[in-house]
């Protein structure tokens, strides 16, 4: 599978996971939480030609892909990370909860989703 292939399965599944936890239905949202996860591992898998791959979402359309991808490129490229998730924190429900919780656990030294 190419980059722009697991960066697609990453949206993808990302907006489904969100889809699904709307829905109450969680375990289909584990499913794709599961399934973007691997897309992400195999993208870190390649370095930072990977993580490259993954900061075209960084506008993407839906809050909850910008947010998702924010969170996972936070150590890559902190500026333009924490710029996504601040603005999608000002909002209101899951997906401005989420950015705040990432931003959160990166002030406290937490955040683990891409150690290098």
């Amino acid at each position: 599978m190419t980059s722009e292939e697991l960066v697609e399965q990453f949206a993808l599944n990302v907006a489904a996971q969100t889809e699904a936890i709307w829905r109450g239905d969680s375990r289909t949202g584990n499913k794709h939480a599961r399934k973007y996860g691997a897309a992400v591992d195999k993208l870190f898998a390649h370095g930072d030609a990977g993580r490259d791959a993954l900061l075209v979402l960084l506008k993407h359309e839906r809050m909850d892909v910008r947010v998702m991808a924010a969170a996972h490129l936070l150590r890559y490229r902190t500026a333009e990370a924490k710029a996504v998730l601040e603005e999608a924190a000002k909002g209101q429900g899951l997906v401005p909860f989420e950015a705040g919780q990432a931003l959160k656990r990166w002030e406290e030294g937490t955040w683990a989703l891409d150690p290098g």
